[in-house]
């Protein structure tokens, strides 16, 4: 179901893979891609020539794809316990992460490094793909690889007992091998992370900073009647009470942001007392 140009209708939500190096956050990535948007390569992902040389991620890498709900925007970030710098830009402008746990290995140190950084960063939801299922036998083992995640989510308060854990093979998803493993499993995934994943909340009495020129101040967003929540790419006209005074004219142009990020631009139509 690949599309050429996504059609910005639909909610838009920052998610990414997080999780061990190697234990297939970059092919997951490609499978989701390959499903849902605009198919990437394992190699286009990771696209640093070191990258591709020692088959890690190094910087964080994003994509787009949608699912009949939402369009995603996803960051690919690095597992390597020297980049976890590079992790932490990733993650601070994620709205929901997929945590990708290999079957085979269990949680390992940058698992509980990158659960610990979502945390600390405000990561508001996380999903679990155990990955690499084909690798092994014993049910049981699933089983007890799954308990010790779950654990490992509580322990860093996040809801361990309710996190959806989705299991499957990335790569049989890629190679089109074991439908239930592969392609099904990842279908499940996107459609737990639709479900799970709360949609960022840009509503009516939304609070970000107005730059204009060279001050910032913090704005209350009133949308117009009819209008209950803005997209990007969206161009409206919205009452904003700023919570301090300050000097301005008409035809003033201001930039808005969050969290270090510009979300909007706009120009001042009217100045209301």
């Amino acid at each position: 179901m690949a599309k050429s140009k996504f059609e910005r209708t639909k909610p838009h939500v920052n998610i990414g893979t997080i999780g061990h190096v190697d234990h297939g956050k970059t092919s997951l990535t490609a499978a989701i891609t390959k499903f849902f948007g605009e198919f990437k390569a394992y190699d286009q992902i990771d696209a640093a020539p070191e990258e591709r040389a020692r088959g890690i991620t190094i910087s964080t890498a994003h994509v787009e794809y949608e699912t009949e709900n939402r369009h995603y925007a996803h960051v690919d970030c690095p597992g390597h316990a020297d980049y976890v710098k590079n992790m932490i830009t990733g993650a601070a402008q994620m709205d929901g992460a997929i945590l990708v746990v290999s079957a085979a290995d269990g949680p390992m140190p940058q698992t509980r490094e990158h659960i610990l950084l979502a945390r600390q960063v405000g990561v508001p939801a996380i999903v679990v793909f155990l990955n690499k299922v084909d690798q092994v036998d014993d049910t049981e083992l699933l089983d007890l690889v799954e308990l010790e995640v779950r654990e490992l989510l509580s322990k860093y308060d996040f809801p361990g007992d309710d996190v959806p854990i989705v299991k499957g093979s990335a790569l049989a998803a890629l190679e089109d091998k074991d439908k239930s493993i592969g392609e099904d499993a990842v279908r499940l995934l996107m459609s737990e992370v639709d479900k799970y994943i709360p949609t960022p909340e840009f509503f009516t009495n939304y609070r970000p900073q107005f730059y204009f020129r060279t001050t910032d101040v913090t704005g209350i967003v009133t949308l117009p009647e009819g209008t209950e929540m803005v997209m990007p790419g969206d161009n409206v006209a919205m009452d904003v009470s700023l919570i301090v005074p300050i000097a301005m004219e008409e035809k003033l142009r201001f930039a808005i942001r969050e969290g270090g990020r510009t979300v909007g631009a706009g120009i001042v139509s009217k100045i209301i007392e």
